[in-house]
């Protein structure tokens, strides 16, 4: 692994940086991608970044378009961008690494732990160490689609004014999970916004032009930017919890819901069949709220999470 400090900040530049990682097998050097854009003069140091679980794509295409669209000379201070953190995951079009571990519950890492763990710890030490806010791209998980939404710890007053400025459609105040680059960074005080939107393995233009937007939504709220003139932001609804719909029984599901709906609890939001169709369960919402998430896949086993529906207090 790499040393502290392997690249090093030049005012009005854009960097193009190969950040050595591990060797495959076959003695190939893989190495981590990141753009360095360092502005006109001091201020903030944002990181993006993607693909911490390999097969989650929207964030890849979004950072590219707001690095495409960056210049050095109308930026304060830093963006380090980082598309693609689980290399070994993409390639292989995996939400994990190699030995199967979850990047994300590995951090901080460490330089000599597993794989994952020395990954997380060189992103720790040469992207989060010099940064001052983060905001982490994501989709739903394999055969998950999810609502464009930010989640944050929103009881934090700049990370909540941070998400705020970000501009998703929906804003969920979320603990975070051992483990998570959000925890991490968290414990060194820095706001992270977590992004979710879309599905694993595809692009969805709709969440990648919020993603981008959001972007620079955030980097104006931090005056790294001078304020741009974007699409309004339809302001973002606030929740602070949310529950899984679960199925009653295995069968077809059919969902007569999509996200973005609202729902009351007890409303029918689909059926769940057998093969030849003579019976037939209803699946109900079991609070009153926003569908944030659903399942993809219409076979369904018993006690599989099916809807994710975010507590609202009134329809």
């Amino acid at each position: 692994m790499p040393h502290r400090n392997a690249f090093v900040f030049v005012p009005k530049k854009r960097q193009r940086v190969e950040l050595p990682v591990a060797r495959l097998p076959t003695q190939t050097l893989l190495s981590l991608p990141i753009t360095v854009i360092h502005g006109r003069e001091e201020g903030p140091t944002l990181w993006l970044s993607a693909a911490i679980h390999g097969d989650e794509l929207n964030g890849v295409e979004i950072i590219r378009q707001v690095v495409q669209q960056l210049s050095a000379g109308n930026l304060r201070g830093t963006l380090i961008a980082v598309p693609i953190v689980n290399i070994f995951g993409f390639l292989q079009q995996s939400r994990y690494l190699p030995d199967r571990r979850d990047l994300n519950r590995c951090f901080p890492g460490s330089p000599k732990g597993s794989l994952a763990s020395r990954l997380a710890y060189l992103f720790m030490e040469e992207i989060v160490s010099r940064s001052t806010h983060g905001i982490d791209l994501h989709t739903a998980s394999d055969s998950r689609t999810n609502l464009p939404q930010i989640r944050a710890n929103l009881k934090h007053e700049e990370t909540a004014r941070f998400a705020r400025a970000f501009g998703a459609p929906a804003m969920l105040h979320s603990d975070t999970r051992d483990g998570s680059l959000r925890e991490a960074a968290g414990k060194k005080g820095i706001p992270v916004l977590l992004y979710e939107g879309g599905e694993a393995l595809r692009f969805d233009t709709e969440v990648i032009r919020i993603g981008v937007e959001g972007v620079f939504r955030a980097m104006t709220a931090l005056e790294m930017l001078s304020p741009i003139t974007i699409n309004p932001v339809v302001e973002s609804i606030e929740v602070h919890s949310s529950k899984w719909v679960r199925a009653s029984r295995s069968g077809i599901l059919r969902l007569s819901i999509t996200l973005g709906d609202r729902v009351k609890k007890r409303q029918v939001i689909g059926k769940i069949f057998d093969a030849f169709g003579e019976t037939t369960v209803s699946v109900r919402a079991n609070l009153t709220g926003l569908v944030i998430g659903h399942t993809q896949n219409p076979l369904v086993n018993q006690g599989d999470a099916i809807v994710h529906i975010a507590v609202l207090s009134e329809v």
